[in-house]
């Protein structure tokens, strides 16, 4: 089945349409090869130059830089954000681990099985993400089932000692770093 992400509503609906168009084309693309007897031709080159620009723009525009993410902690209204850009920091080591890399994985988080989520599955025993932006997504999601009533900033930590990491003292160097990267400032 064919999904699309609805980035408004943040939900994965289905695309009857896309599924539907797809079949259609490859139908007719499979009849007009038997009909005509050719094998179906391969685009030019200038056609195939002309994706590539449309792929490097769209790339360079998801590009992840510390800015776009604060941009996106804020749009996306993520409480105590200044904790989740510390919490960043942390699990990716400044945005250079493998899992952050080759994942778009900015938090470490796990494929989630019960709760809606963005990721496209496991890779390396993590979630896998297209984009470090569904990755931010699938943090929100993660807000909304477990920490809807955490109204303080104390809450919030206790939350995470109690549940998100495995690490006994991850709430001191979660603090830490909000205090090292001046990260409150940031919001």
């Amino acid at each position: 089945m064919f999904y699309k992400f609805d980035k408004n509503e943040l939900l994965w609906k289905k695309n009857y349409r896309k599924l539907f168009h797809s079949i259609i084309v490859v139908m007719v693309l499979l009849l007009s090869s038997f009909i005509s007897g050719r094998y179906i031709k391969f685009q030019s080159l200038e056609e195939y130059e002309k994706e590539l620009i449309v792929l490097n723009v769209q790339t360079e525009k998801n590009k992840f830089t510390k800015e776009k993410l604060v941009e996106e902690l804020k749009r996306l209204n993520i409480k105590h954000p200044h904790i989740v850009m510390a919490q960043s920091i942390i699990e990716t080591g400044h945005w250079s681990s493998k899992i952050f890399r080759e994942n778009h994985n900015l938090f470490g988080m796990r494929e989630a099985k019960v709760r809606i989520n963005t990721a496209s599955g496991t890779q390396s025993n993590h979630a896998y993400y297209e984009t470090w932006m569904e990755s931010v997504y699938d943090y929100a999601f993660y807000q909304c089932r477990y920490l809807s009533g955490i109204r303080t900033e104390a809450e919030y930590y206790a939350y995470l000692g109690n549940s998100y990491a495995e690490d006994p003292d991850y709430v001191n160097v979660v603090k830490g770093v909000v205090k090292r990267e001046h990260l409150k400032e940031l919001f």
